[in-house]
């Protein structure tokens, strides 16, 4: 296991806010789905002065399940999409042969268009000789916030659309919306797809969330991959945890990452979870273990 840092003391972090602390960007992140991320999320942004909570699982938002925040909507995600001219198109298929994700089909008499496979990459239009192909804007997900503007932790929730495949512009929209200078939580989705990598760019730390299972450990050595090609530093919380020296525990000795936290398979954590309630406005001792949590990744970044 590797050594900690020193850890600052709560007085100390209260009487000193650093630069690092103000703008330090923290995603919640997992293999897999149902090991507890969300739970990590909203517990550890309800810990943690002045803080705003992005919820990134566009495809299924739920941490607002937890706050129940009054939402305001303050944007929409839009992408191109091509639209094809039928009279100045010849069919020569130009379109087909540069379309890498078969978003366009030539027939001899028309060409089909499947705009749920289009990346927005804009190839088609560029490699139509006749000028067929014009883009056109397509709503693809809409961003809400908390309307009331002192909700602590401030809450961004992105929607992908009813129908709609592509997660990752959505996401995009959503992050352009977070406040500078604020100390942000992230709640990525779950896996280790687009989506996931999408969310992850740009942040300080990432804490991968798992459960002590063969599936929870499978997913998590993927996840490990992962964050360790985007060059993010990581630690793993344990959740739903009965003991130590667990499978998890024996991974994360042999690749010398640091287990930040244990969640125990507790009862009281699991009745408050089913009522809705985030378990640290209940347990103030865990909201203390989240803040001193928070403080060692901020002490570890600064140290850096």
């Amino acid at each position: 296991m590797s050594t900690r840092p020193a850890k600052m003391s709560v007085r100390a972090m209260g009487m000193m806010k650093t630069n690092t602390e103000t703008h330090m960007k923290i995603a919640i992140a997992s293999g897999k789905g149902g090991t507890g991320k969300t739970t990590v999320a909203v517990n550890l942004a309800l810990s943690i002065p002045d803080a705003q909570l992005i919820d990134c699982d566009v495809e299924e938002p739920n941490c607002n399940l937890f706050l129940n925040k009054e939402l305001e909507r303050i944007a929409e995600s839009k992408i191109t999409v091509p639209n094809i001219d039928e009279e100045l198109c010849t069919h020569c298929g130009k379109c087909s042969e540069m379309c890498r994700f078969n978003a366009i089909a030539t027939l001899p008499e028309k060409v089909i268009l499947f705009p749920t496979l289009c990346h927005s990459c804009g190839g088609c239009i560029l490699a139509c000789p006749e000028n067929a192909i014009s883009g056109k804007e397509k709503i693809t997900g809409i961003i809400s916030r908390s309307s009331n503007k002192k909700d602590h932790p401030m809450l961004y929730e992105g929607v992908l659309n009813i129908g709609e495949s592509m997660a990752s512009p959505v996401i995009t929209e959503l992050k352009r919306s977070i406040e500078p200078g604020i100390p942000t939580i992230i709640d990525s989705p779950p896996g280790t797809g687009c989506p996931v990598m999408t969310t992850l760019e740009d942040t300080d730390h990432c804490i991968l969330v798992t459960e002590p299972t063969p599936f929870g450990l499978h997913d998590l050595k993927l996840a490990v991959k992962m964050v360790k090609i985007m060059n993010i530093p990581f630690g793993v919380i344990i959740n739903r945890s009965e003991q130590e020296n667990c499978i998890i525990d024996e991974y994360c000795d042999q690749e010398n990452i640091e287990v930040l936290m244990r969640i125990p398979l507790n009862k009281r954590i699991a009745e408050l979870y089913s009522d809705g309630i985030p378990f640290v406005e209940e347990m103030p001792e865990w909201k203390e273990r989240f803040t001193n949590l928070f403080e060692r990744i901020v002490n570890k970044k600064e140290l850096a």
